[in-house]
């Protein structure tokens, strides 16, 4: 058994950590904190999590987090750093944040506005990169690791079999994904009203400026072994919570459109959480609400000579929570499914 904490417990991120665990067999839920909301019960908060209704949050304090086996952070980005500074190195501490996923702090102070604290391990366990290796080799036994962005789950997992095979061009990547509301996190914000979302959608972060699009390119760079060129347009979808982002590059000179699919099978093949559809079955992101899998499906626009990938993932689970137990479980020496649903919620 392992204990865990969970600094941001009332927030979308935090509750959907606890879900998971809760479902852990070998997970014993220790301290439950919160910020602003210190003081008050988890049910007030997370009443969908009736067993741990009555639980107090306590105060965000090194001292309250201390003596965990491992330590989810789901704060917001740039509140992590200094509070995992103050956290013994024998604790494994799982940062579902941005402030440790960027290798480049040049990259960082152009999209965040505090300093660049490090970089930590990166938990995308399934990440194929150039030289053949998987992110999972970083993160067995690690005590400090950096869980991805939702949107890098999708598009890095849809993309990066191709460019480590050689079959795409990292030059001339160019994706559109939508997002639930939720991935905006649970502070109010007035665009995000119902009455604003519902029935439409919307782009934003337009033009390159979106947060996530340096972690795209360090990851299908790491992929390509090279460096990539993104356009990454995120738009907002009137749905709580699914990405469904829609990746094409350019086809690599002299490969054949037939041998396309064969990079994306052998990569994933033996990965419990990535799934390559039969072809002519297309994802969607209700298939994968509540699961810790992401859906893909690709084909060859010949005509235009570039190669289409379409990916579904619960930003939640996959994208944030479920990706933060899994790299637990490769920390602390476990299998590496335990605990995380494969099968999702439907209608």
């Amino acid at each position: 058994m392992f204990t865990a904490a969970i600094a941001g417990a009332s927030g979308y991120a935090g509750g959907e950590i606890l879900r998971l665990l809760l479902a852990h067999p070998e997970c014993q839920i220790g301290a439950l904190c919160a910020s602003a909301n210190a003081g008050s019960l988890l049910g007030d908060h997370q009443p969908h999590l009736p067993s741990l209704a009555d639980r107090r949050l306590e105060p965000t304090t090194p001292q309250v987090l201390a003596g965990h086996d491992v330590v989810f952070l789901a704060l917001p980005h740039g509140a992590s750093a200094a509070l995992a500074a103050q956290l013994p190195q024998d604790v494994a501490v799982v940062d579902c944040g941005a402030d440790f996923r960027l290798a480049d702090p040049q990259a960082w102070a152009r999209f965040y506005d505090t300093p660049h604290a490090g970089t930590w391990p990166y938990g995308m366990p399934e990440l194929v990169r150039a030289d053949g290796t998987r992110a999972r080799d970083d993160l067995r036994g690690a005590t400090r690791i950096a869980v991805p962005g939702c949107y890098p789950t999708a598009v890095s997992l849809a993309l990066a079999p191709g460019l480590a095979a050689g079959v795409i061009d990292p030059t001339d990547v160019v994706v559109v994904a939508a997002s639930g509301t939720s991935g905006a996190g649970r502070s109010l914000k007035p665009h995000l009203l119902g009455a604003e979302v519902m029935g439409a959608m919307s782009p934003y972060g337009v033009g390159g400026v979106h947060r996530h699009t340096p972690e795209i390119v360090q990851n299908l760079s790491a992929a390509a072994g090279a460096g990539a060129t993104v356009s990454f347009t995120p738009t907002l979808a009137p749905m709580p919570r699914g990405i469904l982002a829609t990746c094409t590059a350019r086809l690599a000179p002299g490969v054949a459109a037939e041998s396309v699919r064969q990079a994306w099978e052998e990569t994933y093949a033996a990965e419990p959480f990535v799934h390559l559809l039969p072809q002519g079955r297309w994802p969607s992101t209700g298939a994968v609400l509540g699961s810790n899998c992401v859906a893909l499906q690709l084909a060859v626009d010949e005509s235009a000579g570039r190669v289409v990938v379409t990916a579904a993932v619960d930003n939640l689970t996959k994208g944030t929570a479920g990706a933060a137990v899994h790299c637990a479980n490769l920390a602390l020496g476990l299998p590496e499914p335990t605990g995380l649903p494969t099968a999702g919620v439907a209608p």
